[in-house]
């Protein structure tokens, strides 16, 4: 795998992220440095960390570790609710810089919007105030309904580059997804294989993967792309590590997509995190 065969997507700012990245949850320490390194000599040039995974100091050993040029990689770590008051916003993204001892982040998200507070547009202030510093490079969010991007978009003027939404077969969010693609944001994906150990047992996706000749996760990380949607997997196994950016030598056919449409489900959040009503801290 080299990473010329992987896509790029552009930004509303003007950045490039690559098409598929690598998430770092529960990646913490020596070990989780290791994985994360691995990740990177894979292929991987997006990484996806944030304050509250307490790994930004991982993420930035494995960068040091696997010895490939800042400049081609993309890292993203996201402002946790409990700072999202405007000077403790700046401090937490210096101290997340500090952690990872990088000079700046390409990408810094909010974590989530934590309505009930309503201080989310205050921290919205304040990344646009992290980017005028060049602490980082783009900003957006996490979990933000329509309702908080057009809010946050109305009172500063500033759309967000990114918003990383729960997506998956089961979850596949068309709503949300046709909001950001109306406004230039671009659509990331989390826990974007569900409860995988659910999915890879779903007979639609088993037959579908059987078909084609790839793997059931495969299937899905490349419904992903086919939905412009950038998937952040995450394995701690090299062969797992290769087979998760191993999407771009096949394509499901519009049946595919169709078929893997039908999962959809009412109830399909993996974990009830409804952004209107949870917070997180």
């Amino acid at each position: 795998m080299t990473t010329a065969t992987i896509p790029t997507v552009t930004l509303n700012d003007g950045a490039t992220m690559p098409a598929i990245g690598f998430g770092t949850y529960l990646l913490n320490g020596s070990a989780g440095a290791g994985d994360i390194a691995q990740a990177i000599k894979t292929g991987y040039r997006l990484l996806d960390s944030a304050f509250n995974y307490e790994n930004e100091g991982a993420v930035g050993e494995a960068i040091r570790r696997a010895g490939i040029a800042r400049e081609e990689l993309r890292v993203t770590s996201k402002l946790p609710g409990r700072h999202h008051h405007y000077k403790e916003a700046l401090a937490t993204i210096e101290e997340s810089l500090y952690r990872a001892q990088l000079d700046s982040y390409d990408q810094y998200l909010i974590h989530w919007p934590n309505p009930s507070k309503d201080l989310y547009v205050e921290a919205w202030t304040a990344l646009i105030e992290a980017r005028k510093r060049g602490l980082v490079r783009s900003i957006g969010v996490c979990n933000f309904l329509p309702v908080h991007l057009e809010r946050i978009i109305a009172e500063t003027g500033v759309t967000p580059a990114v918003n990383q939404i729960e997506l998956h077969p089961y979850f596949p969010q068309a709503e949300q997804r046709a909001f950001n693609t109306a406004h230039g944001i671009a659509t990331q994906s989390w826990s974007p294989l569900g409860r995988a150990s659910h999915m890879l047992q779903d007979p639609v996706l088993q037959a579908l993967a059987a078909r084609i000749g790839k793997s059931i996760v495969q299937v899905i990380l490349r419904w992903h792309i086919q939905l412009d949607a950038v998937p952040l997997p995450k394995a701690t196994s090299p062969a797992r590590q290769l087979e998760n950016l191993s999407l771009f030598d096949f394509e499901l056919s519009a049946d595919d997509m169709a078929q893997i449409a039908t999962l959809a489900r009412p109830d399909g959040r993996t974990f009830g995190q409804d952004p209107a009503t949870y917070e997180e801290f």
